[in-house]
C-alpha cells in the first residue's frame, strides 16, 4: 500500500474524463491528482507547475498520442525521470513494446482495476523515492570528498580542480597565478590551552575572514589542520598579487572575538607565481609555496615570502638539462629500484612498485623528483617510461627462472599516454617478454594525468585491459577524485596517498578522506593500496578501516634487484596486523551470527 501524502502529486494525461475520474478516485486517498485531457496540455502545466512525481499516460488521444508525449518528456532534462506509467484500451500486442520502448516505466491495460493501479503505482513511487534518496547521498557524498566538514572551504581534491582550471586559464588570459600557502601561527598554543572546541571556532573565523579578504573568483581551500592555500586568479602583475598577500595578513591578524575570549593569531605565508620559465604543475606550485612558507615561518612569522624560481633553478642545475638526462638513458646510467607491496591481512608480498633512479657519476644515486618535472612533457619522458617497461619486463623474465613470481606495477606518465600508439607499443613489448604474463604487470596512471585527456586515458585503460594488463591510479585522493571519471576508467585499484597516510592517526581529516577513499573503491569493486604506510601503527589502523594492502617504508625501502630475492626471504610480517584482521574477522562473523 502507499503510504498517505498529499504532497505527492500525480499527473493524469487522458482525453477520458471519464478514466480520469476512476483514476483520481482510486488514487485520492494517497496522494493529490491533477489532469490534463490532451499531450499539449500536459506540456504546458509541466511547463508552469511544480513537477509531479508521476504521469499517468493514455496513449490513444488526439493531436499528441502518448507515445510521442513520452518521447518528449524523455528529450527534456527537466523532465525525463519522472516515471511514466500507460494506460491504455489498446488491443494492439505490440502496445506495451511501444509504450516500454518509449520510455514508459511501466504499463496498465483498460478497464481499470483500482487495486492493481494503486500497488503499479505505490511501485514506481518507491523506486523514485529510493532513486532520489541514492542521488541525494551522492551528492552529500561529492560534499564532503570535495569540501572541509568544519569550514566549508574546498578541500584538497577540490583545490586540485581549482588550480588545473587556473593555470588553463591563466595561460590563455596572459595573466599572473599566485598559489600562497598559509600555516596560521599560534593557533597551537589556543588549541592547546583552551580546547579543541575553541581551535575550531579559531579556525572557521579565520576561514571566513580570508574568503572576505580575497575577490570573487579567487579560491581559499583548507588542507589540514591550521594550513590553507589560496589561488589569486587574473593578476596583472606579482605586485598586485602582493596587495591581495597584504590584506590577508591583516585580516588573520586582527583580535579575533569569540563570545566572551579575544584570541590573536597571524599567519605565515609563502607564495609562488604562475607561469614560471620552465613549465611546473599544481603539485610543484603547491610544494614551491610551502618552502617559502617556512622561509616566513624562519623569518619571523606574520610574513609572506616568495618562492625565487630563479635560485631554484641554479639550485637543482643539472635537472634543468634535458639533454643531459638523454645521454644518461643512453649510457645506462637508469637503473630500477623495488618497493614491495604487502597483504597488512596476511602477510603475503603481493607485488612490488618499480621506481626509478639515475645512478649519476658525480652525484650519486638520484631521486625522480630531481629530474623527472623537466621532462615531463618532453618526448624524452615517453621513452624513459617506455625503458623502465622494458626494464620491468626482463627483470620479471630473470625472476621467474629463478622461481621467483612477483607481480611489478610501473608508472606511466602523461607524455607516454598521449602517444597514440601507446597500447601498440605495450604489446610489442610483452611479446618481446612472452615470458612474464600480462597480469604480472600494472601501471600506476597519476590521477592528474588522467584528467588532461579523460577520453584518451580511459580508452588506453580498456584497451590495456583487453591485454590483460591492469591499470591503477596513483597518488589517488591530491588531484579531482570525482565519481564521474571513476565511471569511465576501467582502473581495478586507487591507491591512496602517501600524504593522507602519513597523518592518519594525528589528523581527523586526512582520516576521513581515507574513509572516503575507501567507500569509493567499495562502491565501485576496486582495490585499494596505501602508499607510506611507516608505522606498525598505521598497518594497524589501515586495517581497521578496510584497506589491507599497503607498501611504504614501514613495510621496506625501495631496493635493487639483487636485493629483493634476499628481502623476500627475510620479509617478517606484523603479527600485530594479522591478529587484529582475525579479531576482526571474528566480530564479523558474531554480527552475522546476530
Amino acid at each position: 500500500m502507499i503510504p498517505a501524502n498529499p504532497a505527492i502529486r500525480i499527473l493524469i494525461v487522458d482525453d477520458d474524463p471519464v478514466s480520469v475520474q476512476v483514476m483520481a478516485r482510486a488514487l485520492k486517498s494517497v496522494c493529490r491528482c491533477e489532469f490534463a485531457l490532451s499531450g499539449p496540455q500536459a506540456l504546458e502545466r509541466l511547463a508552469k507547475e511544480r513537477l509531479p512525481a508521476l504521469i499517468l499516460l493514455d496513449v490513444l488521444m488526439p493531436e499528441m498520442d502518448g507515445y510521442t508525449l513520452c518521447r518528449t518528456l524523455q528529450s527534456d532534462p527537466r523532465l525525463k525521470d519522472i516515471p511514466v506509467i500507460y494506460v491504455t484500451a489498446s488491443q494492439d500486442p505490440d502496445s506495451e513494446t511501444r509504450a516500454l520502448e518509449a520510455g514508459a516505466a511501466d504499463f496498465i491495460a483498460k478497464p481499470i482495476n483500482p487495486p492493481v493501479l494503486h500497488l503499479r503505482v505505490g511501485l514506481q513511487l518507491q523506486l523514485r523515492e529510493r532513486d532520489q534518496a541514492r542521488r541525494d547521498s551522492e551528492a552529500r557524498f561529492e560534499r564532503l570528498a570535495h569540501y572541509d566538514a568544519l569550514t566549508g572551504l574546498p578541500n584538497r581534491l577540490l583545490l586540485a580542480d581549482r588550480l588545473h582550471q587556473a593555470m588553463a586559464q591563466t595561460k590563455r588570459r596572459g595573466k599572473r597565478l599566485a598559489v600562497a600557502y598559509l600555516d596560521l601561527d599560534g593557533f597551537k598554543a589556543i588549541n592547546d590551552r583552551h580546547g579543541h572546541a575553541v581551535g575550531d571556532r579559531v579556525l572557521v573565523t579565520a576561514a571566513e575572514r580570508m574568503k572576505q579578504a580575497l575577490r570573487e573568483g579567487d579560491t581559499v581551500a583548507r588542507l589540514a589542520g591550521d594550513e590553507f592555500v589560496a589561488a589569486l586568479i587574473d593578476l596583472e602583475s606579482s605586485d598586485a598579487g602582493a596587495l591581495l598577500l597584504d590584506r590577508l595578513l591583516a585580516a588573520l591578524s586582527a583580535p579575533m572575538p569569540l563570545g566572551d575570549l579575544v584570541v590573536q593569531i597571524s599567519a605565515s605565508l609563502g607564495v609562488t607565481f604562475y607561469p614560471q620559465p620552465v613549465e611546473v604543475d599544481a603539485d610543484q606550485l603547491l610544494r614551491q609555496a610551502d618552502h617559502a612558507m617556512y622561509q616566513a615561518k624562519l623569518t619571523g612569522k606574520n610574513c609572506y615570502r616568495v618562492f625565487n624560481v630563479d635560485q631554484d633553478h641554479r639550485n637543482r642545475g643539472v635537472q634543468e638539462n634535458p639533454e643531459r638526462i638523454r645521454s644518461a638513458l643512453v649510457a645506462r646510467e637508469f637503473v630500477l629500484y623495488y618497493q614491495p607491496k604487502v597483504s597488512l591481512r596476511s602477510g603475503d608480498v603481493i607485488g612490488a612498485e618499480a621506481l626509478i633512479r639515475w645512478q649519476h657519476p658525480k652525484r650519486g644515486l638520484l631521486l625522480p623528483q630531481e629530474f623527472l618535472p623537466v621532462i615531463e612533457d618532453d618526448p624524452l619522458a615517453a621513452e624513459l617510461g617506455e625503458w623502465v617497461i622494458e626494464t620491468a619486463l626482463t627483470q620479471m623474465e630473470v625472476w621467474e627462472a629463478n622461481g621467483v613470481d612477483l607481480p611489478i606495477s610501473v608508472n606511466v606518465g602523461a607524455c607516454q599516454l598521449r602517444q597514440s600508439d601507446f597500447v601498440a607499443r605495450l604489446r610489442a613489448l610483452m611479446a618481446a617478454h612472452p615470458g612474464v604474463k600480462p597480469a604480472s604487470l600494472a601501471l600506476e596512471i597519476r590521477e592528474i594525468s588522467a584528467m588532461r585527456d579523460l577520453a584518451h586515458v580511459a580508452r588506453v585503460v580498456a584497451d590495456c585491459r583487453e591485454l590483460g594488463v591492469s591499470c591503477a591510479l596513483d597518488n589517488f585522493g591530491i588531484g579531482y577524485s570525482s565519481l564521474t571519471y571513476l565511471k569511465q576508467l576501467a582502473v581495478t585499484a586507487l591507491k591512496i596517498d602517501r600524504s593522507f597516510v602519513g597523518d592518519m592517526l594525528d589528523n581527523p581529516d586526512d582520516l576521513a578522506i581515507i574513509e572516503g577513499i575507501l567507500g569509493l573503491a567499495t562502491a565501485f569493486r576496486l582495490q585499494t593500496i596505501a602508499e607510506g604506510a611507516e608505522t606498525p601503527e598505521q598497518g594497524e589502523r589501515l586495517l581497521q578501516l578496510g584497506c589491507e594492502l599497503a607498501q611504504g617504508y614501514g613495510i621496506a625501502h625501495p631496493m635493487s634487484a639483487d636485493a629483493v630475492i634476499g628481502w623476500l626471504a627475510d620479509w617478517p610480517p606484523s603479527p600485530h596486523w594479522i591478529h587484529l584482521f582475525l579479531d576482526r574477522r571474528r566480530a564479523l562473523l558474531s554480527d552475522l551470527a546476530k
